[in-house]
């Protein structure tokens, strides 16, 4: 039993570096984050910012990849 959840939390942690890796990259080559449609609010020092275009995205394209892999 241990053995299975050794592998899981394994598979989970290469899964989240492989995201991030991709995440990183997105943001120099897709402009991940500044999309029109984004919140961007600042007045003084007081800053606010809510990806809401790029949060939708990325839901829809993890959703079909995600649907693709565990299709039965």
């Amino acid at each position: 039993m241990m053995y299975g959840l050794g592998k899981m939390i394994a598979l989970m942690g290469i899964f989240l570096l492989v995201v991030g890796g991709l995440l990183m990259a997105s943001e120099r080559l897709f402009h991940l984050g500044r999309l029109p449609g984004d919140i961007f609010i600042q007045k003084g020092n007081f800053t606010f910012y809510f990806p809401l275009v790029t949060s939708i995205i990325l839901s829809l394209i993890l959703t079909i990849i995600l649907n693709l892999i565990f299709r039965r």
